[in-house]
């Protein structure tokens, strides 16, 4: 077995609140236009726009807001209210302005790992929003290093664990995400770690790899220090 030496951790809603936010201002969303669809049907016509232009503007804020303002336009028929448009605009850049609130323990767990691994943390999204909000965690500090990438896929990880560690073998990514956080990791050849949340956005939905030798997962990140230290004695024991 090869030794754990990087660990690589995704941000939001692994360790930070992120889809939280999104949801209340979809709810927020429906309610402005309430008059010209159902919430079923915008939910559905938002969710369409945002796959649409992933391509386009990628993963965040700026996108997911200017993906409410394209399905605004789209279900009035280009007759949306200036006013409503204006109202979008605002409750992105409130999303933008929102305090960090971290998960439970994850500070704990970053802090416990951080004088023994090389820890890397590796997230998509707006540049500056993601670089906000690691600065306002008050993780930053115990991270050796930062990669905000426009997707995570197989290559993704293993370029990272190679520019910052011995390669994807000899490290682990954590994550709520098992299309983005586990399965390319997995498959580039490191460890996924899975620790689900609550609200996870529909797109980052995938099949758990269960029968991958590599595939764990946890109830929350106050157990991962536990784990680490497992895979760090069955490796000195070979």
């Amino acid at each position: 077995m090869h030794a754990l030496t990087t660990i690589g951790f995704d941000a939001d809603d692994t360790l930070w609140q992120n889809e939280r936010f999104f949801r209340i201002t979809q709810e927020r969303f429906k309610a402005l236009l309430a008059e010209y669809a159902g919430p079923d049907h915008l939910d559905q016509r938002l969710l369409a726009a945002e796959r649409r232009n992933l391509g386009h503007y990628g993963f965040g804020i700026k996108g997911f807001t200017l993906s409410m303002i394209e399905t605004a336009i789209e279900v009035t028929e280009d007759r949306v209210p200036a006013a409503v448009i204006r109202e979008i605009m605002e409750a992105g850049r409130e999303m933008l302005r929102h305090p960090i609130e971290l998960l439970p323990r994850a500070a704990e767990a970053v802090a416990a790992l951080a004088p023994h691994y090389r820890l890397v943390l590796i997230t998509k999204g707006d540049l500056l929003d993601q670089e906000r909000k690691l600065a306002q965690s008050g993780l930053g500090d115990m991270f050796d290093a930062v990669e905000i990438v426009s997707d995570k896929t197989p290559e993704t990880y293993m370029r990272a664990f190679s520019v910052h560690g011995g390669g994807p073998a000899h490290a682990m990514m954590v994550g709520n995400s098992l299309r983005s956080d586990i399965v390319p990791a997995i498959r580039a050849g490191a460890w996924g770690v899975f620790v689900p949340h609550d609200l996870t956005w529909e797109v980052e939905h995938d099949t758990a790899p269960e029968s991958e030798p590599r595939f764990l997962q946890l109830g929350d990140l106050g157990e991962l220090p536990d784990l680490v230290r497992e895979i760090r004695r069955a490796a000195d024991s070979i």
